[in-house]
Parts: structure tokens; sequence; C-alpha cells
């Protein structure tokens, strides 16, 4: 990133920071609200026959972490072709 203006680099981590979080609350929420703080209330849902709050601890959150990675690589991908820094093969 050497080529960026200082300017366009503080923009392009200050975004990529701003993306972290955001997602990372998400994850947040659905494995410690939905797994935890809510799991009383979810497990009056039944699903599959399991207690949506189990399902939640036990792979809700993971199946969240995993769409989650993939949603940071295809957005982090964007913004390195915004700011011209992505790869080169």
């Amino acid at each position: 990133m050497s080529h960026l203006s200082e300017a366009s680099a503080r923009e392009y981590w200050r975004r990529n920071k701003a993306l972290m979080f955001k997602l990372g609350l998400i994850w947040f929420a659905v494995s410690f609200g939905c797994g935890v703080l809510l799991v009383d209330v979810l497990n009056q849902i039944h699903v599959g026959g399991y207690k949506l709050g189990f399902w939640f601890a036990q792979q809700g959150s993971i199946y969240t972490f995993i769409a989650l990675i993939f949603y940071y690589s295809r957005a982090m991908h964007n913004l390195d072709k915004e700011f011209n820094v992505e790869e080169r093969d």
C-alpha cells in the first residue's frame, strides 16, 4: 500500500476497522446474545427437534462466524479494488 497517499491509507484502514467492528458486533450478538442472554426465550421455539437457543449456542454462532468470514473476504476484495490495492496474480 505504499503507493497510497497518507489520507487514502487512513481512509482504507478506517473503513477496514469499521467493517471488522460491525461484523464483530454481529457475531457477538448471535453467539452471546442468542446463545446465552436470550437462550430461555429462544428455547421455547423448536427447530428440527432441537431448542433454538441450544442450536444457537452449539451451531448457530459457528455458522454465523463462517458466513461473516466469507462476507468479510468479499467486502475486503471490493475495498481493495476501490483503493487499487488488490493482490495481483
